[in-house]
C-alpha cells in the first residue's frame, strides 16, 4: 500500500505520516510539498510501473490548488483514491470534490481518532490494504499492474518464489476473496473506467484491454457485478 500526502506544512506532512504509520506500519508514506512535486513523484513512479493507491492532499496549495493536482494524479492513476485535507472554508470546492470521487475529508487540526475512523472506514471497503504480508501485497501490485495479461497465481507463485497454494490460501484469508476473484473484480473497475473514460473504443477493444478472454466475457462478468451491461453503463454516465 503507497500513501501519497501533500501539504506544503511540513508539521502537517509528519503529522499525517505519523497517524498513518501508527495504524498501518507497513503501508509507504511518500511526502509531496508542491502540487508540481506531487505529479513529478506520480510519474516517475509510473515509469516503474508501480502508483499510489491513496492520496491525502490538502486543498489549499501554492499555484494549483489540491483538488486540480489531484485531477492530474487521478489521469495518471486512475484507481487512486482522495482524502482531502481541509478547514471549514473550503466546503466551496465540495463540487469539484465530488467530480474526483473524493473518499472523504479530514478538517483540520486533523484529530487521531477521526483519522482512524477513516483508515478504518477505508480498510473495510478495501480489506486489500489491511493485509499483513509483503507476499499479498506484492501479488496485489502484480493484478493491478498486469490485469491486462493472462495472469495465473501459479505464474505470480513462481515469480514470488512460494507454493501456489499457499498464496492461494494467504490471499483468501488476507483479502477475504480469492485471487481470481480479485483478478475479476480489478479487471471490472478498469471496464468500467474505460468505457466512460474512452468512449470511442468498442466493448471489443475494452474487453481485450482488460484482460477478458471476449467480449461475451466481459459482459457476462459485468452484468453479474453491475447488473448493467457494459453498453447500458456506457450510455448511463455511470462511474461506481
Amino acid at each position: 500500500m503507497k500513501v501519497l500526502v501533500l501539504d506544503d506544512e511540513p508539521i502537517e506532512r509528519d503529522q499525517l505520516q505519523m497517524m498513518i504509520h501508527e495504524n498501518y506500519p507497513t503501508w509507504t508514506v511518500v511526502q509531496a510539498q508542491t502540487g508540481r512535486e506531487a505529479i513529478d513523484l506520480a510519474d516517475e513512479w509510473g515509469l516503474n510501473g508501480e502508483s499510489f493507491q491513496l492520496g491525502f492532499i490538502d486543498i489549499k496549495l501554492p499555484g494549483r490548488n489540491g483538488l486540480e493536482v489531484a485531477a492530474l494524479l487521478k489521469e495518471r492513476m486512475p484507481a487512486m483514491n482522495f482524502i482531502v485535507t481541509t478547514a471549514f472554508q473550503d466546503f466551496s470546492y465540495a463540487r469539484q470534490s465530488i467530480q474526483l470521487k473524493v473518499y472523504d475529508y479530514l478538517v483540520k487540526p486533523i484529530i487521531s481518532r477521526e483519522m482512524l475512523s477513516v483508515l478504518t472506514a477505508y480498510v473495510q471497503e478495501h480489506p486489500e490494504y489491511g493485509m499483513k504480508s509483503g507476499i499479498v501485497e506484492k501479488a496485489i501490485e502484480k493484478i493491478k499492474l498486469h490485469y491486462h495479461d493472462n495472469l495465473k497465481l501459479a505464474s505470480v507463485a513462481a515469480e514470488l518464489h512460494i507454493n501456489p497454494n499457499y498464496l492461494s490460501r494467504l490471499f483468501s484469508e488476507e483479502v477475504g476473496m480469492s485471487f481470481s476473484e480479485f483478478l475479476l473484480q480489478r479487471r471490472i473497475e478498469m471496464a468500467k473506467h474505460m468505457l466512460v473514460k474512452q468512449r470511442q473504443w468498442s466493448i471489443q477493444r475494452i474487453a481485450e484491454e482488460c484482460g477478458f478472454s471476449s467480449q461475451h466475457h466481459l459482459s457476462s462478468a459485468f452484468k453479474k457485478h453491475t447488473e448493467l451491461s457494459p453498453k447500458d453503463f456506457r450510455n448511463m454516465g455511470v462511474a461506481r
